[in-house]
């Protein structure tokens, strides 16, 4: 999945609207325009769609963890410059405070059986030999159980 794909499907799925979406932006410490997100949220054979970057999605990850979980004290969080499926899931767990059973229950909305261990794993360090990457797939399926979820 690329960013605009995320993107797109989180705006849906919580149907926030564009002054929404800019807030969100904001309180990941990123400012833009009505337009740049109007840009971003174009369909992919739109000629006027733009790139949604990692640290532009990183940014509006953490202003969804800010809406969803308050502000903590201190500085807002630096956006990643580099970011992977991993790292969009971790953050929307925290965002939506889910646990591992939450997860299982999104999945298995859209028909899809993942254990309790195969989700710890995609939460790990990278450098444990437990971890594991979330591949498209997953995210996809988690996505969408998640907008069934929320639709019910």
């Amino acid at each position: 999945m690329n960013n605009n794909d995320i993107l797109r499907s989180l705006r849906y799925t919580f149907d926030f609207d564009d002054q929404q979406m800019i807030n969100i932006f904001s309180s990941g410490g990123l400012i833009v325009s009505r337009s740049q997100v109007i840009d971003w949220l174009k369909k992919e054979d739109d000629p006027f769609l733009q790139t949604l970057y990692d640290p532009q999605l990183a940014a509006f990850l953490n202003g969804f963890i800010v809406l969803k979980r308050g502000k903590k004290d201190g500085e807002v969080p630096i956006a990643e410059k580099k970011i992977n499926n991993n790292v969009v899931f971790r953050k929307l767990k925290i965002a939506l405070n889910y646990h591992d059973t939450d997860i299982i229950e999104v999945l298995s909305l859209v028909e899809f059986k993942i254990s309790k261990h195969e989700i710890s794993a995609f939460f790990r360090n990278p450098s444990q030999p437990q971890f594991r990457l979330c591949k498209d797939q997953i995210l996809r399926n988690f996505l969408h159980g998640l907008k069934l979820k929320l639709k019910e």
